[in-house]
């Protein structure tokens, strides 16, 4: 089976002007075929997610009016217009909306759902997307809309913006990327007003954005990023910040957006693989945005030097967004217009500067969590997650059933190139069952086809084991397939294990459940509204990679060697010296210092190509 979501690296879509053109030129006939006599252009199927989509098909007309000079287009705007002015504008509170601070306020918003009392909690969001279609038309239909119907949209658009921001709560979902682009929407409206009236909303965006949004970021793998739906990061819901991050740095020129954008764009590289994909989130784990990451991965790929494009998105919704059916739907146009009128190119190399949680070469890449434990590996076109057992989660030596991963101290970490090999070395202090302290040192080499571990630690009792992943997709074409192979060798014998026990908490890679679904399965609420993260955090064991001791390791040490992404044999020697241990592969020989580290407690790492 293959993953829904994660289809081709987003670079690999055309975006010249000319690309772009013919992309408008399709939506213009869908459009024109669609269009009531009253001016609807939702999608006929079209139930939440609806109150902004009109107006963003209407949005797409304006801009390929103004590229194209297409004389259908100027009535077309107009009814599209006018419609959403007549029937998508809500004054009266929706029945069951838990977030005002202000009720019968006569403010207009929009809605979710059409229906009273249906699901309000998404008008919040939905508010925001009609405030950026709005702007987005002010901005491109100039002089196809009279007058009198763009007073009534910059009217329209301000009264969005006081029931965003004075008869609500702000942010209620604590959701980063609908409070990103509500300030967005703030500051493209400043444009649209008089002076005085558009600084005092400029003015209240930018202390929106400090106080509300940059006052709360939360901390993950050394960078701070704005909050998601609870977590840090949501790989759906991340680029989408990015690009909200983009877009307020264009129309502002403020420099904070651009350092926190640099920021999130620094993590997101890190944490992507090779191949862009990407799996974990506080509100999806596998779910991928598709157009509506492509300004902010663009945008800020070349600001850092990075092929963010890589990024593995939903190309089913690559140019805009669209119904089961795959006709179009208006919902985040705005994103659409905002990269037609971008000129940013992608930066298409990779960047060559270390990455604390990040290796990276040619196809091979290791993604580090918080702890300097892998979160995903990537050898030869396969993807490996975390294994568990006995409900840890991780890489690394287990022995009695306990996994010594987790760090009790300070993890150094050391990052080397030599002779075309690039390697990590991650040193951490861990306590095990027995309360006796041991020094983990894992090292990771690649050549940028094959990825080498080799992780010492002081010798354990009984039967000690590296589990050593979780082998769970590989790349097929543009998409990912879900696989239980894996093409790694140990110099120990290697096992693949699957659980022996059933129920949800028990992953086996050969079944047909996603990961997604799993941790869906055990979080706490439903799907798409708990934390898949934490969901998955419950599971007690998974298919899993266990390799034994290799032969010939000193007496007194433990040294687990595999190799990912290429067959053959693998036969290390090991020499201990007082300089540290040294590690000879058919391709390296490695020295990896002692656990206590030079004079400042660095480990040392040398290495060298044989």
């Amino acid at each position: 089976m293959h993953l829904l979501r994660q289809l081709g690296p987003l670079h690999n879509l055309p975006d010249t002007p000319e690309a772009y053109d013919a992309v408008l030129a399709d939506v213009v006939e869908q459009a024109l075929a669609r269009l009531t006599p009253e001016g609807n252009l939702e999608h006929p199927d079209c139930v939440d997610d609806i109150g902004d989509t009109s107006l963003g098909v209407t949005s797409l007309l304006a801009l390929a009016w103004q590229r194209r000079r297409d004389p259908r287009l100027p009535e077309a705007v107009g009814r599209g217009l006018r419609f959403h002015l007549r029937e998508r504008v809500f004054t009266e509170d929706n029945p069951g909306y838990p977030n005002l601070r202000r009720r019968g306020s006569g403010l207009p918003y929009a809605r979710y759902v059409l229906e009273d009392g249906a699901h309000p909690i998404g008008d919040w969001p939905s508010t925001v997307w009609a405030l950026l279609q709005a702007v987005s038309i002010l901005g491109t239909a100039d002089p196809i809309v009279p007058d009198e119907d763009r007073r009534e949209l910059v009217g329209l658009a301000h009264g969005y913006w006081l029931w965003l921001t004075e008869a609500t709560f702000f942010n209620p979902q604590e959701a980063g990327n609908q409070a990103i682009g509500c300030v967005v929407g703030g500051l493209m409206l400043a444009g649209h007003l008089p002076t005085e009236e558009g600084e005092s909303v400029r003015a209240r965006a930018m202390s929106l954005y400090a106080d509300e949004i940059r006052a709360r970021r939360v901390r993950d793998r050394g960078a701070l990023l704005p909050p998601e739906h609870g977590g840090a990061y949501d790989n759906n819901y991340g680029p989408i910040s990015l690009s909200f991050l983009a877009q307020a740095h264009k129309v502002s020129g403020e420099p904070v957006f651009a350092e926190d954008g640099d920021a999130l764009a620094r993590y997101l590289d890190a944490r992507l693989t090779v191949g862009g994909f990407d799996i974990g989130g506080p509100r999806y784990s596998e779910q991928h945005s598709g157009f509506e990451a492509v300004l902010g991965l663009r945008h800020f790929g070349r600001r850092i030097g990075a092929d963010l494009g890589r990024y593995r998105g939903d190309t089913r919704w690559g140019r805009h967004a669209v119904g089961p059916d795959g006709a179009i739907d208006g919902h985040f146009a705005f994103m659409l217009v905002w990269q037609i009128q971008d000129a940013t190119r992608w930066h298409r190399t990779p960047s060559r500067n270390p990455a604390r949680h990040q290796l990276r070469a040619g196809t091979v890449s290791v993604a580090f969590d918080q702890r300097m434990t892998p979160s995903l590996v990537e050898a030869a076109g396969t993807y490996y997650l975390p294994a568990a057992v006995n409900r840890q989660h991780g890489f690394g030596p287990v022995v009695d059933g306990f996994l010594l991963s987790r760090p009790l101290g300070e993890v150094r970490v050391r990052d080397l190139e030599s002779d075309g090999l690039s390697a990590k070395l991650v040193t951490k202090p861990v306590v095990g069952r027995d309360q006796v302290l041991r020094h983990v040192r894992s090292l990771y080499v690649t050549d940028g086809v094959s990825l080498w571990t080799a992780v010492a630690v002081e010798r354990l009792d009984g039967t000690p084991y590296l589990l050593a992943g979780l082998p769970y997709a590989t790349d097929d074409g543009d998409r990912v397939r879900r696989t239980a192979e894996a093409a790694v060798t140990s110099a120990g014998p290697l096992r693949l294990t699957h659980p022996r026990a059933d129920g949800v908490d028990h992953f086996d890679a050969r079944s047909e459940t996603t990961q997604e679904l799993a941790a869906f399965a055990l979080a706490a609420d439903p799907r798409g509204y708990g934390n898949p993260d934490e969901g998955w955090r419950h599971l007690v064991t998974s298919t899993a990679l266990e390799a034994a001791p290799a032969p010939g390791a000193p007496q007194d040490l433990h040294v687990f060697v595999v190799r990912y992404g290429s067959p053959g044999p693998l036969a290390p020697t090991f020499a201990e010296t007082p300089a540290g241990l040294t590690i000879r592969t058919e391709a390296f020989t490695a020295l990896i210092g002692n656990p206590a580290g030079d004079d400042r407690g660095e480990p040392a790492l040398e290495l060298r190509r044989r």
